[in-house]
């Protein structure tokens, strides 16, 4: 059980670090909102087939307000993720997650009136010292005069979204089962965001790619997939272990962009990447309940957020 369970832990962490990659390779046909688009639309028909495959009923809830709330942050998310990866380096979106936990805590903070303790506020100081670290080292790529400030910023605005997503499924998941939640607010999302292609100009602007249809294609796969791998996977594996290796997802993005795009790697990248990992790290170490909300490059407990 266990060993099954490492398994589709790993390939959730695969699948998560080549979201940059695939990014990058679709770009060079479509446009952001096209791409997002795609995540969502994708992604949906795989959990929607899944739940059917499992004998359970499809339900487009739209009256909870979390739903929408989620669907936005996750629109967000995405949108300004994709932009910032076109725009930059294809692992530039490492600065995601621990601007996500930074969002968190705040949220929690001001929003939920939570206590932060000692450990989630040194963890908060490491995360940004790592983002720090990687904007120091230009990490944003060369589009425009200023573009490396605007593309940190299209990453910073990416981690909110998704930290705003989080705060969704914490309420959510107390509603329905969590497949059912993220078909639901996924399939909402989708509608959001085809909205706008109609008057967003040409969808594909670049020429016409199999791989980056291929890529497109990927990536709303690794958005269904990805989370029914990582569901199991924390049903067998410590939780120690998920922290850990969920978190090596930044280690394979740097070594995809070295190796497939040759991407400079610099001392402040490495130095940053380390400095957040361990922030990320620190938070998730509890010595209490195991319950985990996944999104993307970290994992979040559900529990009170004391630290």
């Amino acid at each position: 059980m266990n060993g099954l369970g490492y398994v589709l832990l790993l390939l959730a962490t695969l699948g998560w670090s080549f979201v940059g990659i695939l990014v990058k390779i679709a770009s060079g046909m479509a446009d952001s909102m096209t791409i997002t688009f795609a995540r969502f639309g994708i992604g949906v028909l795989f959990l929607g087939g899944w739940l059917l495959l499992k004998g359970r009923k499809i339900r487009f809830s739209a009256a909870l307000p979390w739903i929408w709330i989620g669907a936005a942050g996750k629109s967000i998310n995405y949108f300004f993720e994709n932009t910032a990866l076109k725009w930059g380096y294809s692992y530039g979106n490492i600065v995601i997650p621990p601007v996500q936990m930074i969002a968190l805590l705040l949220f929690s903070v001001f929003l939920l009136k939570e206590r932060i303790g000692p450990k989630g506020w040194t963890a908060a100081a490491l995360c940004l010292a790592g983002i720090l670290c990687i904007g120091w080292s230009n990490a944003g790529g060369e589009f425009a005069e200023g573009a490396d400030g605007l593309t940190t910023l299209f990453f910073a605005l990416a981690g909110v979204g998704a930290a705003i997503h989080v705060l969704s499924q914490k309420s959510l998941v107390k509603e329905m089962d969590a497949l059912t939640m993220n078909f639901v607010v996924f399939f909402w999302a989708a509608a959001m965001t085809a909205v706008p292609l109609p008057f967003a100009g040409d969808p594909l602007p670049g020429e016409f790619s199999l791989a980056a249809w291929a890529a497109m294609v990927a990536l709303g796969l690794i958005t269904g997939l990805s989370f029914l791998s990582f569901a199991e996977a924390i049903k067998r594996v410590p939780f120690s272990a998920v922290i850990i290796i969920g978190n090596c997802q930044v280690l394979f993005q740097l070594l995809w962009s070295a190796a497939l795009f040759h991407e400079p790697i610099t001392l402040w990248i490495i130095a940053g990447a380390l400095l957040f990992t361990s922030g990320i790290v620190l938070l998730n170490m509890p010595l209490g309940k195991r319950v985990v909300i996944r999104e993307g490059g970290a994992s979040y407990g559900s529990r009170r957020v004391e630290g």
